[in-house]
């Protein structure tokens, strides 16, 4: 009976599993193992023979673990090894020579180097072993002095990070680390109003409120709950692509149609955004009631472009423009095909602050168009009838 509480106990002081691949696993190893023996080696080939100067030092091993096995973590990247190494070396080196006993040396060491490299942003663990070695690591560690920050400290450090910098990047792991966009597109021309699920504001208030130091980037974590929402969307959707959602009957204008003439457009058929075409229907970019209230005058006589903005286009383009729907539209324009599944096109929207994509064949022309709303309803609907899962 008391074997179970036992058990639950023990478990629970394991960290979860790492969801990584045997290959990855592999691939961290072989890292470790050119690393470190590259550095090795260097560093031997550079002592002269019967010299005191140590070759290599017991913390880059465990440098080693976090440069190749986490390259992404911030404690992993090469102001962090380098910064981090440097200080905690500074700082051992210093309580040696100035506190006689040699376990209070290495507790001030330690107590002093963690804040200093937090305020300098370059947080390294093993970093702590290195002020360890400075304060215990024997006579010929002492007989260094502040030599002992250049050799081995600074020497290892850099050999090492130049290993990691050329294997990480060979085996496909960018580092210094950069998170990735989520999304091969480029950016939209405009900030969005509002975005739908997480915000940075909202990941930086529970970061605040949290208060502690967490081994992944800010970064990193917006993406990862990017793609968490992907997933989510994707299980709420049902298969769903653009095609089936998409508004067929599409109400387009030509680029050189007048303000007014997409006015009416908008109003007599209530609708809140128009493809721009040319006479083959290929999309050329779109108008929206934004853009009528953002770049267009209003008087007795209808919208008319602002002076601003006319002033803008003719310094941009060498020329004045005609106050035609090309004057205002957004181009290019992001669009989608009908086989994007709905999931993916819930995402962009939502990253890009966007509220209509239009829709295109292979040769480009406009089949249709998907409203911010269509995707909403169509998630709900595909939702109803089947256990809800939380959304992310």
């Amino acid at each position: 009976m008391t074997e179970r509480p036992i058990l639950s106990r023990l478990s629970a002081m394991l960290p979860e599993a790492a969801s990584v691949s045997v290959r990855e696993r592999l691939r961290a190893a072989c890292g470790a193992l050119v690393g470190i023996l590259g550095t090795g080696v260097v560093s031997q080939l550079a002592v002269a023979d019967g010299s005191a100067l140590p070759v290599l030092i017991a913390p880059m091993g465990a440098s080693a673990v976090l440069l190749f096995a986490v390259p992404a973590s911030p404690l992993a990247q090469p102001w962090s090894i380098l910064g981090g190494n440097l200080v905690a070396a500074l700082v051992g080196v210093s309580a040696a020579l100035l506190v006689a006993n040699p376990l209070l040396a290495a507790s001030l060491a330690i107590a002093v180097a963690i804040p200093a490299m937090m305020t300098l942003r370059c947080l390294h663990p093993p970093s702590g072993a290195v002020a360890l070695t400075a304060v215990l690591g024997g006579a010929a560690i002492r007989d260094l002095g502040y030599g002992f920050v250049v050799w081995p400290v600074l020497a290892n450090s850099l050999l090492l990070l130049a290993v990691a910098l050329a294997f990480n990047n060979a085996t496909g792991r960018r580092y210094p680390h950069r998170a990735s966009s989520a999304s091969a597109r480029p950016a939209p021309s405009r900030a969005p109003a509002a975005t739908v699920g997480v915000s940075d504001d909202d990941l930086d208030a529970v970061l605040r409120d949290e208060d502690q130091v967490f081994d992944i980037a800010r970064s990193d974590l917006k993406r990862i709950l990017r793609k968490a929402q992907f997933h989510w969307y994707a299980r709420q959707s049902g298969g769903l692509c653009a095609g089936d959602v998409m508004i067929r009957d599409v109400v387009a204008v030509a680029p050189d149609a007048s303000l007014r003439e997409a006015f009416e457009l908008l109003r007599a058929h209530g609708i809140k955004a128009l493809p721009v075409t040319d006479d083959g229907a290929r999309v050329l970019g779109i108008v929206t009631q934004t853009d009528l209230l953002d770049k267009a005058a209003w008087g007795r006589g209808g919208p008319r472009l602002a002076s601003r903005h006319r002033v803008r286009l003719t310094l941009s383009r060498g020329r004045a423009p005609y106050g035609a729907v090309e004057d205002i539209m957004t181009s290019p324009v992001e669009t989608v095909s009908p086989e994007t599944s709905v999931a993916a096109v819930a995402l962009f929207m939502s990253e890009g602050g966007l509220h209509h994509l239009p829709v295109v064949a292979d040769d480009g022309k406009l089949v249709g168009i998907v409203a911010q709303s269509d995707i909403v309803a169509a998630l709900l609907q595909s939702a109803a009838g089947r256990p809800q899962d939380a959304a992310p």
